[in-house]
């Protein structure tokens, strides 16, 4: 049975990003994003006083929760003993995830905390070849741009780091009314699946290079951005791809351009 939640029970602490759902319609619709996935491992990054948990918990996913607030930690051991032994007091950015899932697959949720969601999202990345789904709520404007089409305004850095292994869709927007303490600003759903890719066909370390490079120029055409990564009076940047800006180029554009790059880098 769902229980009610008090959201007046634990403190929203401002200092760790904290707005508490309180709208268990929103929650359990988050919480099907992973039904597809309850054959592995599901890691639940801030579930604060368990809105999105008790959902997770009730479609049999093999759960854990990691947790830094030592207050939510406290409520959770008191209203939830199906999570003994799987709650992990420790800060989710800090976490040696291979210490909890060796080398096995598992997939990630939850209500990210607005001050380090997209942290927390390069560090998705960084376990790529494990996290087969990552889905979750996080503020309205970063979730529209981890899914941002190419030509789009809102596309940038993680946008194409992650879009080179997953496939991101935009699920729904939510309200600040529904949480305590409202947001200023609107909050967006996501779902991230890995794609078959194993090998993006050019040198990764380069690849992140070149994107970051850009995007930290981004009103600067990539002619302009990019000339620091190459010889002196290179010839390559001559090539059309060069007079684009970022947010105009798909992944594919992006590993060409480090190709390209990288063999002029070798000349």
């Amino acid at each position: 049975m769902i229980q009610p939640f008090n959201v007046m029970q634990v403190r929203a602490k401002k200092s760790l990003g904290q707005h508490f759902l309180t709208d268990l319609t929103v929650a359990q619709r988050i919480a099907t994003t992973m039904d597809s996935h309850l054959h592995q491992p599901l890691l639940e990054v801030g579930p604060g006083m368990g809105v999105l948990t008790q959902y997770l918990l009730k479609a049999g996913h093999d759960l854990r929760v990691v947790e830094l607030d030592r207050e939510s930690v406290e409520y959770l051991q008191l209203n939830f003993p199906a999570l003994e032994g799987r709650i992990i007091a420790d800060d989710f950015l800090r976490l040696d995830l291979k210490r909890i899932y060796g080398d096995k697959p598992f997939s990630v949720i939850g209500n990210y905390p607005y001050n380090i969601s997209s942290q927390i999202f390069f560090k998705v990345l960084d376990y790529k070849d494990q996290v087969t789904c990552c889905s979750g709520m996080l503020q309205h404007e970063v979730a529209q741009r981890l899914a941002a089409a190419p030509g789009t305004k809102t596309r940038g850095i993680l946008s194409v780091l992650l879009q080179a292994w997953y496939d991101i869709e935009y699920l729904f927007t939510v309200d600040e009314n529904v949480f305590n303490p409202p947001p200023k600003v609107k909050s967006g759903v996501i779902k991230m699946v890995r794609n078959q890719v194993t090998d993006l066909g050019c040198d990764e370390r380069l690849f992140k290079i070149v994107v970051k490079t850009s995007f930290g120029q981004r009103r600067k055409t990539l002619r302009n951005s990019l000339r620091g990564l190459l010889p002196k009076q290179s010839s390559i940047l001559e090539q059309a791809i060069f007079g684009q800006r970022p947010e105009q180029l798909s992944v594919e554009e992006f590993i060409h351009l480090t190709r390209l790059i990288k063999s002029a880098q070798s000349e």
